[in-house]
């Protein structure tokens, strides 16, 4: 599959959960593990398919990994955020990311609750709601506003936080300039289908995201945890030194 075809793909697929996701009224829990809810599984249901029918391997954090020898492999959440969702804040979002042989090739992050659609293509630019963009310049330090997941440390000298609940939209933020970084203060919270869809955005952007410990943070293994800093390459550093204040 062409990128351009994978991302007319996955926007039929993000406009078939939210349509889905407008109808649910189970926000509870799944019963089947903790953290899950029952419209995770709706949306996840959706998104299977549509995956299954184009052909696609499929990781998602939902149903685990199918057919990860396919050529092209969708990561996929099929609903980040859900806690957001199920408490009524319009903050959460589907994510998915197509890899090849050589890495993301195009992804896209859909904002569920009337918010905007980031989408890339590997080498094609970052763009929001059709328009494409590049991450303008950083403020200092001292003047940034961080999205984080989990408890900061102390005094960590950037002028402000925000704790939104949604990695892929929060990493998106960082891509467009909502905001100037993101930092994962939790030790190896987040699976691959957390970052996946916005670290091409990021990519194209120009905004670096990188794993606090330096590992790889594309890995097709349902189990495997990392912790995403992203920022503007002016910024990064300073971001990366506020995580490694905390556990790893």
């Amino acid at each position: 599959m062409s990128p351009e075809s994978l991302l007319e793909l996955f926007h039929e697929i993000a406009d078939a959960v939210g349509g889905r996701l407008s109808t649910v009224t189970d926000w509870g829990p799944s019963g089947l593990r903790d953290s899950q809810y029952a419209a995770d599984l709706v949306a996840d249901d959706e998104v299977l398919t549509r995956l299954r029918a184009a052909g696609c391997g499929v990781l998602s954090e939902e149903s685990g990994s199918e057919n990860l020898d396919r050529p092209i492999v969708v990561i996929v959440d099929p609903l980040d955020g859900s806690t957001n969702a199920s408490r009524g804040v319009p903050h959460f979002a589907t994510s998915l990311c197509a890899v090849d042989a050589a890495g993301p090739v195009a992804s896209l992050v859909a904002h569920q609750a009337g918010g905007p659609r980031w989408w890339a293509t590997r080498g094609g630019g970052a763009w929001r709601d059709g328009r494409r963009f590049e991450r303008d310049a950083a403020p200092s330090w001292e003047r940034s506003v961080v999205a984080v997941s989990g408890r900061p440390p102390d005094s960590p000298g950037w002028g402000q936080f925000r704790s939104f609940g949604a990695s892929a939209i929060d990493l998106c933020f960082v891509a467009d300039g909502t905001v100037d970084a993101f930092i994962d203060m939790s030790p190896s919270a987040h699976g691959v289908w957390d970052y996946s869809g916005a670290m091409l955005v990021c990519a194209e952007a120009g905004v670096e995201v990188r794993d606090a410990q330096g590992r790889d943070l594309l890995v097709l293994d349902h189990s495997a945890r990392r912790t995403p800093v992203a920022a503007p390459r002016s910024l990064i550093d300073h971001a990366l030194d506020v995580r490694r204040r905390l556990p790893l």
